[in-house]
């Protein structure tokens, strides 16, 4: 009889700590600590393996989540296949052609669900895991990822053209796109270095190597070799000269005019943010904190919880 009342004890309190996970209202860190334990280590295998596999998967899982949190908040609605119903984000123009890494969240996704015995981890905390993930990988700070964000059962391909922020913009401009989210201009420089990972595709900085005035002219001569006038749209130039390594050279690379995009060069300007590009040119500890605490500042970006949205069974689709 004791052992009977024991494993019946133990069973309501399982049933209570999942609906208590299941609906909570705020992000912690130890979410899934209780109910899946083994899902934070099973998603940094998988990130850590594709980043070996490919090092600039790195900045392109990091992406994922950024152009999330940027379109309806950071609920995994980057993720949506087109359908009927739903115009996709994954067809905006800073998305199409561009943004990538899908299957490594699938792959995540599957891997998770069956380690945790059904659906319970979020594709929207996926994201922001591996973007954490990937940034260690490649050398960078870590931070205690907020978690229990649910899935948006929507998407939309308009706020995604209007509310990420553009490569053509100059730096008022992204102090304005930046502020309607809550980020301010420490958050703006901050993210911004996470140019220091990953390539960017012709088309976005092609008009900045003919026709800017800001930008050393050996480096523009350099990349029209990459890019030329017309025609290869999608050929790849670093964003820094150490794309697969999280460091300061982006910043370094700012204060010389090799920025490599109009906003990359717009915080080292003339304008309120020079003072802040030259301490993390030398500061690699100032960035990192800095970055960090601005990715979690990020990642709190309208977040659905408690019993708004839903955690998908698949990423790229709704649960109907």
């Amino acid at each position: 009889m004791a052992s009977r009342s024991i494993f019946l004890q133990l069973h309501v309190f399982l049933i209570l700590a999942l609906a208590t996970t299941a609906f909570s209202k705020t992000l912690s860190p130890y979410y899934y600590e209780k109910v899946c334990p083994k899902a934070l280590p099973t998603i940094k295998r998988i990130v850590e393996a594709a980043v070996y596999e490919e090092r600039r998967m790195g900045a392109s899982l990091l992406r994922l989540h950024f152009h999330d949190c940027f379109v309806q908040g950071c609920d995994a609605s980057i993720l949506l296949d087109p359908t009927p119903t739903i115009d996709s984000e994954k067809n905006a123009f800073p998305n199409i052609n561009s943004i990538r890494g899908f299957e490594v969240i699938d792959k995540i996704k599957n891997k998770v669900d069956k380690i945790c015995g059904r659906p319970l981890v979020s594709c929207a905390d996926i994201l922001a895991i591996a973007a954490r993930d990937s940034v260690v990988a490649l050398g960078g700070p870590t931070w205690k990822v907020p978690l229990g964000r649910r899935d948006s059962t929507t998407a939309s391909r308009e706020l995604a053209n209007g509310d990420l922020p553009s490569p053509f913009m100059d730096l008022p401009a992204l102090i304005d796109n930046f502020k309607r989210q809550g980020l301010d201009k420490r958050d703006l420089v901050a993210l911004s270095g996470g140019h220091t990972l990953g390539f960017s595709q012709c088309r976005f900085f092609r008009d900045r190597i003919y026709n800017g005035t800001n930008i050393n002219s050996r480096f523009a001569k350099e990349l029209r070799n990459t890019c030329p006038p017309e025609g290869g749209d999608s050929n790849l130039a670093p964003l820094d000269p150490t794309p697969v390594c999280f460091d300061t050279a982006y910043f370094s690379y700012l204060i010389k005019e090799k920025g490599l995009l109009v906003s990359d060069q717009a915080l080292f300007s003339g304008g309120s943010t020079d003072g802040l590009v030259k301490t993390y040119s030398y500061n690699p500890r100032v960035f990192s904190a800095d970055f960090a605490n601005s990715m979690i500042k990020m990642g709190n970006i309208q977040v659905l919880t408690g019993k708004q949205g839903q955690i998908r069974k698949n990423c790229r689709k709704v649960n109907y």
